[in-house]
């Protein structure tokens, strides 16, 4: 696949990591040569069939060997955890990728409304159970993945490199990124020169350190620290249990310490995960049980003790969500950009990490799309990196806020007000159908967060405030 010589890449060859050079002719791009993605994972795949509309070669470097049957990315371990596709996520990946829906729901990944196959503990007690028009398909990160890196393998442009490691950046006499180095398991070092890198190389990348080395000043960072551990567990699911497919015990700081998440998912199997704050849910199966029991919501204790075969059990911790500030970066170079879990991590709890990435792929697009014309691609990074932040914000600000009451004071007062405003709106939505739709509708990012701060709401919290009795000395 790669020509050792001069460094380059034949364009148009999509095979394994093992191939030998042959090529497929491919007619010139609409706009530009080539682009390398850093990072063969969920965010670099979409990043890639983006590209793969405007380059006439995209050229994907992927630390791992994979092939167009890989499934999760075998270098994340959160990869083997419960993921919740948001909405508008689901809405954005079907527009990039048509078909994947139904695709999924041939495998038995269930598709329902939010409300209504759900049994969703709030802090407050119970959601209602109510249609609230928000359409959500649960399945596994490993199934998701293998669907769309099948896909965007066989796009013609679209060249995938495995056991490929990047070793720093190329950079043009203008500072213009031109491209990368990188070294793989059967060669020395190369390089690939390209008209845009873009770094989806995930919460592991080398960025600073490809910074510092072509000497530019690394970004700076946003950091709230949440230390959440969660432990999964995939196991079968009997054909009487169908009346959810959705069970979930929400964490809420800073007495609601353990929760957990189970969804119904492909092949007739559940994949549940059991969180805790500066708590460890266990690893082996009874243990595993028993953390399950000590949850408030039954339903998932009741499914794991029911099942009759189950895979080998998974635990990972993240310490909390990281932003990388690069759109803040008064040094950083055209001709690179950053997608995915490379640019900013989320608290998993919330579901966030695979719709952020969507709605940033598709941003991308728009922008070169804008280009197509002539424009060139001068000023793409910045623009990109502003859009990405913009993207970002509401559901950094929706998890953070909350996260930061987990710290035992010191909280800024929007954070403690915000937190207030949730216990208010979950009181409410224990009855209230109007209330719990706004708010699946803002945590499933189809709809602003200023839906919950309207009159109607505002009237109904102020209504509890003045009518609520006063809680019981204890």
């Amino acid at each position: 696949m790669a020509e050792g010589d001069g460094g380059t890449v034949a364009p148009g060859t999509n095979a394994g990591p093992h191939a030998g050079t042959s090529t497929t002719t491919v007619p010139a791009g609409p706009g530009w040569g080539r682009a390398v993605v850093i990072g063969g994972g969920y965010a670099g795949l979409l990043a890639a069939r983006v590209l793969a509309d405007h380059f006439a070669e995209v050229l994907v470097l992927e630390r791992d060997a994979v092939d167009r049957t890989t499934g999760a990315h075998p270098s994340a371990p959160q990869a083997y955890h419960a993921h919740a596709m948001l909405a508008k996520g689901a809405q954005t990946l079907e527009v990039l990728f048509p078909g994947l829906r139904a695709e999924l729901e041939q495998l038995g990944a269930p598709v329902y409304d939010y409300g209504e196959r759900i049994s969703f503990l709030l802090p407050t007690g119970y959601a209602v159970r109510a249609t609230t028009g928000v359409r959500i398909q649960s399945f596994t990160r490993d199934e998701l993945e293998r669907r769309i890196r099948g896909r965007v393998h066989d796009l013609p442009r679209v060249q995938v490199l495995g056991e490929a490691r990047v070793l720093g950046l190329g950079r043009g006499p203008d500072g213009r990124i031109e491209g990368v180095r990188y070294r793989t398991g059967e060669g020395g070092e190369q390089e690939a020169t390209a008209e845009l890198v873009v770094d989806a190389s995930g919460r592991s990348t080398s960025i600073d350190d490809w910074l510092r080395e072509a000497g530019l000043p690394v970004s700076a960072r946003s950091t709230v620290k949440a230390k959440i551990t969660y432990t999964t567990m995939v196991f079968d699911r009997t054909p009487e249990e169908k009346d959810y497919d959705l069970a979930y015990q929400m964490t809420f700081a800073p007495t609601v310490r353990r929760g957990g998440a189970m969804l119904a998912v492909e092949h007739g199997r559940w994949v549940c995960s059991l969180f805790g704050y500066e708590q460890h849910p266990p690893t082996d199966p009874d243990g595993f049980l028993d953390y399950a029991r000590s949850l408030d919501n039954p339903q998932l204790a009741e499914q794991i003790a029911r099942r009759s075969r189950h895979d080998e059990l998974h635990r990972y911790t993240n310490p909390g969500s990281t932003w990388r500030l690069h759109h803040r970066n008064p040094g950083w170079p055209e001709g690179l950009i950053a997608i995915g879990d490379a640019l900013c991590v989320f608290n998993p709890v919330y579901g966030q990490g695979l719709t952020v990435p969507a709605i940033e792929a598709d941003a991308l697009g728009s922008l070169l799309r804008r280009r197509s014309s002539g424009t060139g691609l001068t000023g793409l990074s910045r623009e990109y990196l502003r859009t990405a932040a913009r993207i970002i914000k509401v559901p950094w600000s929706l998890s953070t806020t909350s996260d930061l009451m987990w710290s035992p004071g010191g909280q800024p007062l929007a954070a403690r007000f915000a937190h207030w405003y949730n216990q208010q709106v979950f009181a409410l939505a224990r009855h209230d159908a109007d209330v719990w739709t706004r708010f699946v509708k803002v945590a499933n990012m189809t709809a602003p967060s200023s839906l919950l701060m309207q009159p109607s709401v505002l009237a109904k919290i102020a209504r509890r405030a003045v009518t609520r009795r006063p809680e019981p000395a204890r």
